[in-house]
């Protein structure tokens, strides 16, 4: 037998592959019949054929071999050298392996599978698992490696950002630069400190090898847009309007979902990290526009060339009237007025470039971070809700924009409920094949609350009844997005949102503990209850007649008590 699946590799010679032994595990779950050996013959084909090594009308494919060793699985044996001489191709196999299996579950009626669709994130090996439980880590590296660029990425606005917070988290990072251009920047790969190799060196990691969504040209493509509105040239006194687009700028914090209070506190904070890391007012306002903060100048009647003030906003900051909402650097905060800035910038000025300004955000603006970030789940809820029944494609973004604002929730708030949600949803945030989603208000909403919420670091006790409400709004917008992918059927995902579902929902039960004022948490609504929502006064069903008692009289009806 061995002689015989080994006779063909002699043929290729020098062109053999460096392992020319193809083998495959094919193994039916504890709860599916036992299938006969025609039955697993007929599966050993479709593999076969499905992964191109060996057709049914190939005369010339590869030699292969099933055995059947138990009830329940068969072994499958492939030389990878074809009988003309040439070699077989067993690029991406494990795709069409997965659709033969699939085509096999339907066939003889086994339990199905979630099929190859590229939404799943790389799974450890049987070596990091079992090193993780030999030195008692919680999980292997590559899960915490994931979790921790997964949060980077949806707290930061740019490349610089997010390597600077995977550094925080306690990630090494690793550039991979170009080999034409050593200057630029083609992928990165991080590490555990603790985790270390044979030869002592850190284990890294790819982007592409935790996630497909953390590849570095996917992160670029989600943190830059084809164009934001922007001043052509800060200090050219005859252009003051807001400009034309550049290709290539960053993302900016977008002012939709924003309440007054919260945008002036990221506008005041975006503003003071350019105040502390510029030198001159040109630095300024560039720095300005490559965080995505629209600004004007205010110039001299008198000196046309000199700026006595400026303005900033958010992209889609806008009043009822539909008009930007414009914040005076004076009325941000008294060290932002224009004549501050000037002294700063001024020839006696000594201080220091800080690369890293703190936050000064109050309680109440951390309140209203997670407030509006409230209001952003809720308004992709109602987007959801309406692609489910229109579109459900353009709900793509905000589905992958949720997993968001779920990862840096869990790790503003440091709750572990939060934490095995963003967890347990990671497949289902993915779009099938690897697809970026076109970018749409919800999305973008969600986005923005993302980074609003890693704005506020840690949250104490002072926030439990704006984490409450947060938490309240995600578990209708996961709950609403298992319902699309059920819709949709696609199953691991949708079995991958209700999941994250049933953690919100233990992080609600575990907060209304401590605050009465929540005992129930937020619940997709009924057919019954949008059906009413265009009446006036809600629908309650018609109360029965109280029943006579024992001496045929009957009950008068209890006093209802007031609020019910």
């Amino acid at each position: 037998m061995d002689g015989l699946l080994a006779q063909p590799l002699a043929m290729l010679g020098d062109r053999n592959y460096r392992k020319p032994v193809w083998h495959l595990s094919l193994r039916a779950a504890p709860e599916d019949p036992v299938l006969t050996d025609e039955q697993w013959a007929q599966a050993a084909r479709e593999v076969m054929a499905r992964t191109g090594l060996a057709r049914p009308e190939d005369e010339e494919a590869v030699r292969w071999v099933a055995v059947r060793h138990a009830d329940d699985h068969i072994h499958i044996i492939a030389t990878l050298a074809r009988q003309d001489g040439e070699r077989p191709d067993v690029w991406n196999d494990g795709y069409r392996v997965r659709d033969a299996c699939r085509a096999i579950e339907e066939r003889f009626g086994l339990r199905r599978t979630a099929p190859a669709d590229r939404t799943a994130a790389k799974r450890p090996k049987r070596g990091e698992t079992e090193k993780a439980r030999r030195r008692g880590w919680a999980e292997p590296p590559r899960t915490a490696l994931r979790r921790h660029a997964a949060t980077a990425a949806a707290g930061a606005r740019d490349e610089a950002e997010f390597f600077a917070r995977l550094r925080e988290q306690g990630a090494l990072v690793r550039m991979r630069f170009s080999r034409r251009d050593p200057g630029e920047v083609t992928g990165y790969a991080v590490a555990l400190p603790g985790d270390l190799a044979a030869d002592g060196q850190p284990v890294w990691y790819g982007g592409g090898k935790l996630a497909a969504d953390l590849t570095l040209p996917k992160l670029r493509h989600r943190w830059t847009v084809p164009a934001v509105p922007r001043p052509r040239s800060p200090l050219d006194p005859a252009d003051r309007s807001l400009g034309q687009p550049r290709p290539g700028d960053y993302q900016p914090v977008s002012g939709r979902h924003l309440s007054v209070r919260s945008a002036r506190a990221v506008l005041r904070t975006i503003v003071r990290q350019a105040a502390d890391q510029t030198r001159t007012p040109e630095e300024f306002f560039e720095h300005l526009a490559r965080n995505g903060v629209l600004a004007k100048q205010r110039f001299s009647e008198f000196h046309p060339g000199q700026i006595t003030g400026y303005s900033v906003t958010l992209p889609d900051h806008t009043d009822p009237d539909g008009q930007p909402r414009w914040y005076g650097g004076g009325r941000l905060s008294d060290d932002l007025s224009w004549q501050r800035l000037e002294h700063r910038w001024g020839p006696r000025s000594t201080r220091h470039l800080d690369p890293e300004p703190a936050m000064d955000l109050t309680v109440e603006e951390r309140r209203a971070f997670y407030e509006d970030a409230a209001r952003a789940a809720d308004y992709a809820t109602a987007q959801v809700r309406r692609c489910m029944a229109v579109d459900p494609h353009t709900a793509r973004d905000a589905i992958w924009a949720a997993s968001d604002t779920l990862h840096v929730a869990a790790h503003a708030t440091g709750n572990r409920h939060l934490r095995a949600a963003a967890d347990a949803y990671d497949r289902a945030a993915r779009a099938p094949y690897g697809r970026i989603p076109a970018p749409t208000p919800a999305g973008t909403g969600l986005r923005t609350a993302a980074r609003l919420l890693a704005m506020t670091g840690v949250f104490g006790d002072q926030g439990t009844q704006a984490v409450m409400l947060l938490t309240a709004n995600l578990i209708t917008l996961i709950d609403t997005i298992a319902q699309l992918h059920q819709a949709e059927h696609r199953h691991a995902q949708a079995a991958a949102a209700q999941a994250a579902g049933r953690h919100l929902h233990q992080a609600g039960s575990a907060q209304n503990r401590q605050v009465p004022w929540l005992t129930q948490p937020a619940h997709a609504p009924t057919p019954v209850d949008l059906a009413m929502t265009a009446f006036p006064v809600p629908w309650a069903p018609a109360e029965s007649p109280p029943a006579p008692d024992r001496s045929g009289r009957t009950k008068p009806p209890e006093p209802r008590r007031p609020g019910l």
